[in-house]
């Protein structure tokens, strides 16, 4: 049965049927194979989408779609470009840093790579730079949505392995952090190395007022995060706060959305949800079908009886998540690979709390993989070339993420020190 379901699925795929649509078709073809009482389908996929946590994803989706439609990436760019665009890499360096402060806003990557790619690339590359590089940096920099919180992929993690969302976020925070630096010094060295134009030195007057109009929109990473940490506020209900709080910066302060630009940012904000919550219905029913055929318990007592070490399997599990970033974006990977690979978290010791950082930070090497990695294809589309010439760019930027992943499962702290101090 689990041969069927994986041929099935992988043909489905190869179709070019959505990955949630593939994976529900397969799993209720074995599930039918195995005399299963499909009355109950509907109601586990409706149940599982029935959850309050869940309801976060909506909330911070819509809220990255009305700061991206309203300007706020723009004065983030012009105040940060005030600052550091004189240094050496000075425009690279801005790139960066803008999405590592979008993604404190979003949750999401193709969100982060779109809002910020579509000035700073027609930017970096009036300036001197290969445009090559230029797509490539936006679409590794853009990856760091999924990682600093808020993130989407973190609260499905949460939801499925029965985690704090909070401590979650927390843990997500100094491995951002060390990726984004790491991004940085990269971007100084090349940029010295080629000679790259810099901006003039801006005035403290200039660069006071740019970080003003900026200030509302970097306001708000403080009030999602302040909410949570404070305890002021769940996960779910900050991503309302968050909401309530764009609408009104992007209306009444930014001036920046009118009652006509409402209908196209709710109608994307409910494709990405719908698309998102089909993802978690159809894994959840996987789920199921693993469950009832004990699936995890006998890969479990497999790995119990071999000669496997805590450090093979993270090696292995690391190789697995690289192949399955090939052809799967990070919630199906998620939502497919947790069920059996919890219980073996458990049996070695793992930190489910280290393993999702870990978890995540393949993730985001899926999000540039090609051939179905999500931000190339962004990139493609708002820098208008080949999807060949996004692949040639992020090349170089692999390394790099090879050896923050490398330090991030050596030194499991990284990741536990600031949820340890929520305890």
């Amino acid at each position: 049965m689990i041969i069927l379901l994986f041929l099935t699925f992988f043909i489905l795929m190869f179709l070019r049927v959505p990955v949630a649509i593939s994976l529900f078709m397969a799993t209720s073809l074995v599930l039918m194979q195995d005399n299963f009482n499909m009355n109950l389908v509907p109601v586990r996929v409706f149940s599982s989408l029935s959850s309050f946590p869940l309801m976060a994803i909506p909330g911070f989706i819509l809220t990255g779609v009305i700061l991206a439609k309203c300007g706020i990436s723009v004065r983030l760019i012009d105040a940060l470009r005030s600052w550091v665009g004189h240094l050496p890499g000075g425009l690279a360096v801005v790139t960066i840093l803008a999405c590592m402060m979008f993604s404190a806003i979003s949750g999401s990557s193709p969100a982060t790579a779109a809002a910020i790619g579509a000035i700073m690339i027609p930017a970096m590359t009036y300036a001197g730079y290969d445009k090559k590089y230029a797509m490539g940096l936006v679409a590794t920099a853009g990856t760091l949505g999924i990682l600093l919180p808020p993130s989407i992929p973190l609260i499905v993690y949460g939801i499925t392995v029965e985690e704090s969302i909070g401590e979650l976020f927390m843990a997500g925070v100094i491995p951002g952090i060390i990726l984004g630096v790491t991004l940085i010094v990269s971007a100084i060295f090349y940029a010295k190395k080629q000679g790259f134009d810099r901006d003039k030195k801006a005035p403290m007057a200039e660069r006071v007022k740019k970080s003003v109009r900026a200030i509302w929109g970097a306001f708000l990473p403080i009030i999602i995060l302040g909410s949570i940490y404070t305890g002021a506020a769940t996960p779910t209900e900050s991503s309302v706060l968050a909401v309530a709080y764009a609408v009104v910066i992007s209306a009444f302060v930014y001036k920046g959305m009118s009652l006509k630009d409402i209908r196209p940012i709710l109608t994307e904000t409910i494709n990405i949800t719908s698309m998102i919550f089909l993802i978690i219905a159809s894994a959840k029913l996987f789920g199921l079908y693993l469950t009832t055929s004990q699936v995890p318990q006998a890969v479990g007592a497999w790995v119990a009886e071999s000669d496997m070490n805590k450090w093979i399997f993270i090696i292995v599990v690391n190789l697995l998540f690289f192949l399955l970033g090939t052809f799967l974006e990070s919630l199906s990977i998620i939502l497919i690979t947790l069920p059996v690979l919890f219980p073996i978290l458990i049996h070695f010791g793992i930190d489910p709390i280290h393993f999702a950082i870990i978890m995540i930070v393949n993730m985001e090497l899926a999000m540039i993989t090609p051939p179905v990695g999500l931000n190339l294809y962004v990139v493609s589309g708002i820098a208008k070339e080949r999807i060949e010439m996004v692949i040639r760019g992020v090349i170089p930027f692999f390394v790099l993420f090879i050896i923050v992943l490398i330090i991030i499962v050596i030194f499991p702290q990284l990741s536990l020190w600031l949820p340890s101090l929520m305890r």
